[in-house]
């Protein structure tokens, strides 16, 4: 499972299934590319924003918690970062490992 050029913004969403909340296919997939095939470099201060390298491309990717008052962050975001706003929220040093 690759993230395809076209791709730059995957936003995962809960639904409730049978009286729980279940992870909707994109929040799925968040969670298979950031374990097993995208490269973690780092959190930002809060420790909640967590930026990952695409190997195939090298494209910078950030993992959010856009809906932060639902339980445990809410659903899962994958957003690419331009290298400039990387740099900006993480550090030239991050960014560059």
């Amino acid at each position: 499972m690759k993230l395809e050029p076209h791709e730059k913004d995957l936003v995962g969403a809960w639904k409730l299934v049978g009286g729980a909340l279940t992870a909707d296919t994109t929040a799925k997939r968040i969670e298979i590319l950031r374990k097993g095939f995208l490269t973690e470099l780092g959190a930002d201060p809060s420790g909640w924003d967590v930026l990952y390298r695409d190997p195939n491309d090298g494209r910078l990717w950030e993992l959010t918690y856009p809906q932060s008052e639902a339980e445990g962050g809410g659903p899962p975001r994958l957003t690419h970062l331009p290298l400039n706003e990387a740099v900006r929220k993480y550090g030239a040093v991050l960014v560059s490992r």
